[in-house]
């Protein structure tokens, strides 16, 4: 199995099968508007418009389920980030990522490999780093910056 078998939903309810980003490097990241990490949507928008063009590609999926700091629908998620941090990565529909609820994608992502321990999220803004193949490569927490591990997503393309 590879994140190329899974299914998630658009910001406006649409099925996306991941399939479609087949063939790029991928940086799977879970966003909230109102946390302390939140900023880091300037670096992430820098990573994306420097790598895009190689074959990078950044999947942002809100989730609430951190003392409620993605508050909002999706629209006024999109809205807050396209108009403050002009991001022009795709954001999917907000999502569970841990517990009961948590989507398929994030129950997957979490038990790849030993890069990926440990097997829960523990905050917003944790970051899997997918090579072209559709495998976890890399897990960097919430605490990483993006310009910290740009390297790493550089060494992945050069694959």
């Amino acid at each position: 199995m590879t994140i190329y078998d899974f299914k998630v939903l658009a910001q406006n309810g649409d099925e996306v099968n991941l399939s479609k980003y087949e063939g790029k490097v991928l940086l799977v990241v879970n966003t909230a508007t109102k946390c302390g990490f939140t900023p880091q949507y300037d670096a992430l928008e820098n990573m994306y418009e420097e790598l895009k063009n190689q074959g990078f590609e950044i999947l942002d999926f809100p989730c609430n389920q951190f003392f409620h700091q993605a508050p909002g629908s999706d629209e006024e998620i999109n809205t807050f980030c396209s108009l403050k941090f002009n991001t022009k990565f795709t954001r999917f529909k907000k999502i569970e990522v841990k517990g009961d609820n948590a989507d398929p994608l994030y129950k997957w992502l979490i038990t790849q490999n030993e890069k990926c321990k440990p097997q829960s999220i523990k905050w917003n803004f944790t970051k899997f780093l997918i090579n072209r193949k559709g495998e976890v490569v890399a897990r960097f927490a919430p605490t990483d910056k993006p310009e910290n591990f740009i390297d790493r997503v550089k060494e992945e393309l050069q694959k």
